[in-house]
């Protein structure tokens, strides 16, 4: 998606050798029509493919899942960090390392909003390790329903997150894939 990867290097900065940091658009403040055609695309993407529920992790995939959503006219479910007093006993929950916090949190769903035999849609903002991803896999296999593939904004090809998800056979569709951060520089994969 030549807009996206325009925006990235148009406003992304790059921290250390392996950290992206896009917070004017998509992981702090929110550009809403840049989601829009996020969610427009993901649409098209995977226009061929049955979804029942879409599904990511708070709060940084919510926007362009929400979109997707949108496009697609199918409910988003995201899993929450932190258990609040209102979510009840009955959830699903994965254990999700985070690399740029450096901490391990819960992720969890109520498990009214995922079942068994329902086709499930990932979107997230980043694919790096795969951590995030790998935990709502875990989530979903928890629930018996079937990934039907794995929409992820940016995807940093350098890092492993892709190889663990294709060697677990999902489909995965990003929009933008940065091969290296080289002198300050981001650069594309062809």
């Amino acid at each position: 998606m030549k807009l996206l990867e325009e925006r990235i290097r148009q406003d992304g900065r790059i921290l250390g050798k392996d950290i992206l940091k896009v917070d004017t658009f998509l992981n702090h403040q929110i550009d809403p029509e840049l989601m829009q055609k996020i969610g427009d695309e993901f649409a098209t993407i995977f226009r061929d493919v049955a979804i029942d529920k879409i599904l990511t992790v708070e709060s940084s995939g919510i926007a362009p899942a929400v979109m997707t959503g949108l496009a697609l006219h199918v409910p988003v479910v995201f899993a929450r960090k932190n258990k609040s007093l209102t979510l009840p006993d009955g959830v699903w929950i994965a254990d999700v390392y985070s690399f740029t916090k450096q901490t391990t949190n819960h992720i969890m769903i109520d498990q009214r909003f995922l079942t068994a035999g329902e086709r499930v849609l990932i979107i997230d903002d980043f694919l790096a390790n795969g951590q995030a991803v790998a935990g709502l896999v875990a989530i979903v296999t928890q629930a018996h329903a079937e990934i039907v593939g794995a929409g992820i904004v940016i995807e940093k090809a350098f890092q492993q997150g892709r190889q663990l998800l294709d060697e677990a056979g999902i489909r995965v569709e990003s929009l933008a894939r940065i091969a290296a951060f080289e002198n300050g520089q981001i650069t594309f994969m062809a």
